[in-house]
């Protein structure tokens, strides 16, 4: 009974290895597949330019408290009256004996504290110019935000991120570095942006649409299959063999390029080591949900063509329904519960999954960078618009929560449990008209 049970065992294993084989050749030797292949690696390659020129290009430092302003014309900026405690606004009142600090001293002089800013939990900021400590008098003026601590500020995030509010004492945390906080939010901006809309959604929509749609109906339309169905072997076997060969050229390439793009932006991105580690979890998150999100279009598509021969056709307003659904993830933030209606949503899930994981800090960062330091315009009403720092509202757009109510680490199982389930459904409906089909 053993000896037969191997040799069955052995059988299917055999008739699966020449399947994938077979479509793994037949991938290997067309043209098309090379080209698709390249094109993607091109758009992305020409894409990635723009990130590094940004990278490369110095962001200007604007001083967003008036410190380096001289406003009484005595020589000695503003904030360095505030801090030895001279009137900035009397050119009699000025420190006797002490040198004029140069202006660019007091740009950018109370940044961001970073490393509060890391922790991922309650971001508290710090007086860096001492000029809420100075400049005023009392217990109740340097402590506005009422939390017992004076002269600093808080960003408040809830456990799921649902809600984020900056409170600030007077005078804290209100020049920060415009070309420190925009190099760091565009790196993250840019990895997200490119991950959900152009490996995630285009590449994993791109290569299916050309590589799995006939994967079936070629074979069906050039009598070739006839060839695969003379074997003592299921309809359904052929299929689910076939996609193992279209999953071993797809996944190795989205793995390769999320890979080299890792490294180049690990190593041009902005650190104060050799290598952004923290952004590794992100990256394998893209590449873990672009191949799940592949393997169900490619299921899908794959179905379409067995359906009808222009199957393509079918694809593409399938394709059209994805696209509208990542537009409404990304635009609200995975807020809406219309996007667990599609593919796409669950693979952004994955990665907001991945981003919290690796960069437990940034929803800190965008409350920071739209909160602007408490820099402001005063608009026709009388009301005061804070200024966002570069990069604050790109990163906003790009970054999502998970929503669904669990920790980060749930809710990327959860995710993946969803798309495994996807494919196997869309196999079981592909298999079943498959089946039925009559072959020509």
């Amino acid at each position: 009974m053993s000896n037969r049970m191997d040799t069955i065992w052995s059988q299917l294993d055999r008739k699966s290895t020449a399947i994938a084989e077979f479509t793994l050749r037949q991938y290997r030797t067309r043209i098309s597949t090379w080209v698709v292949m390249i094109a993607s690696v091109v758009a992305l390659l020409l894409i990635l330019l723009f990130y590094i020129e940004a990278m490369n290009t110095e962001i200007e430092a604007i001083d967003n408290d008036g410190d380096s302003f001289d406003n009484d014309g005595d020589g000695y900026p503003n904030g360095q009256e505030k801090l030895l405690g001279t009137n900035p606004d009397s050119p009699d009142d000025f420190p006797i004996g002490v040198e004029p600090d140069p202006p660019e001293k007091w740009i950018n002089e109370d940044d961001i504290d970073w490393d509060s800013l890391q922790d991922g939990t309650n971001y508290v900021g710090a007086d860096d110019d001492g000029d809420c400590l100075e400049y005023y008098d009392t217990s109740s003026q340097r402590d506005t935000n009422d939390n017992g601590i004076e002269c600093d500020i808080i960003v408040n995030v809830d456990s799921f991120n649902s809600t984020i509010s900056v409170i600030s004492d007077s005078g804290v945390d209100e020049d920060p570095d415009e070309d420190k906080y925009g190099k760091e939010a565009g790196h993250r901006a840019f990895i997200l942006g490119i991950g959900k809309f152009g490996i995630v959604y285009l590449l994993g929509i791109f290569l299916p649409l050309f590589l799995a749609t006939g994967l079936i109906r070629e074979e069906m339309s050039e009598g070739t299959i006839h060839y695969m169905l003379a074997k003592p072997i299921a309809r359904g076997e052929v299929l689910l063999y076939r996609m193992l060969g279209y999953i071993g050229i797809t996944w190795p390439f989205i793995l390769a390029v999320c890979i080299g793009l890792c490294l180049i932006t690990g190593f041009t991105g902005p650190s104060d080591s050799l290598f952004r580690w923290q952004d590794v979890p992100v990256w394998m998150s893209i590449a873990w949900a672009a191949m799940l999100v592949s393997l169900v279009y490619g299921t899908i598509f794959c179905g379409f063509g067995i359906v009808w021969k222009n199957g393509v056709i079918l694809a593409i307003i399938f394709s059209a329904w994805e696209l509208g659904m990542a537009f409404v993830t990304i635009l609200t933030g995975g807020d809406s519960s219309i996007r667990y209606m599609s593919v796409i949503g669950w693979g952004m899930i994955i990665v907001d999954a991945g981003a919290a994981v690796g960069w437990p800090d940034n929803w800190q960062l965008i409350e920071i960078g739209l909160w602007g330091g408490g820099h402001g315009e005063e608009n026709w009403l009388g009301e005061v618009a804070f200024i966002p720092l570069p990069g604050a509202e790109p990163l906003s757009v790009f970054s999502g929560s998970p929503n669904l109510g669990v920790s980060n680490w749930l809710a990327f199982v959860i995710s993946t449990i969803v798309l495994v389930f996807q494919g196997i459904m869309a196999w079981f409906i592909g298999q079943t008209i498959f089946k039925g089909k009559e072959v020509n």
